[in-house]
Formats: C-alpha cells, structure tokens, sequence
C-alpha cells in the first residue's frame, strides 16, 4: 500500500483555471449560484477535500481552500441562524465527556 507521500500515477493539470469576476477562485461566484446548486457545490468541495490535501498541489491546495471558503462563507451569509446541533456546541461536546 503507498504511503501517502508516494506520488499516484494520475496526472496532474499543469494549468490553474481562470477566476470568475468578482471571485478568487475558478467557477461561478457563490452569490449567484441559487440554493440547490450552493448545496451541491458544497457537497462537491467537502468530498474532495481529503484527497485534495493528500494528493493535490500547494496551488491545487490552496484553491479547494479559497473555493471552500468563498462557499461556506456564502452559505453562512443566506443562513445566519441555522440550526446548530447541541452535541456541536461547547457546551455539548462537554457534556460528552463528562
């Protein structure tokens, strides 16, 4: 088994993709991206994130970071007082562990 240090045989783009206007990163601005297709750039973005920061370049990494934060920050600016689950709050995470 590799380690995780062991460079894959998949290769690796050589080109960085061009930001959209009005954003750091590759891909359609957050603010315009309507609730369904914010919830699916998320789910995206989160799911590849283990092997972005495994396997992907320093620019690859810093991407996923900018593009992540670009979503999440739009997602937290439409849902400001979203449902937080007690076992996610200090207070909770406590309570756990006694």
């Amino acid at each position: 088994m590799p380690s995780h240090d062991t460079p894959t045989d998949s290769p690796r783009p050589t080109e960085t993709p061009t930001a959209a206007p009005g954003t750091a990163t590759p891909g359609v601005p957050p603010a315009r991206l309507d609730e369904q297709q914010l919830l699916r750039e998320l789910e995206t973005i989160h799911r590849t994130r283990h092997d972005t920061l495994l396997h992907g370049s320093t620019d690859a990494l810093a991407t996923h970071n900018a593009r992540m934060a670009e979503l999440e920050g739009e997602y937290l600016r439409r849902h400001p007082r979203r449902w937080v689950a007690s076992g996610r709050t200090r207070s909770g995470a406590r309570a756990r562990t006694g």
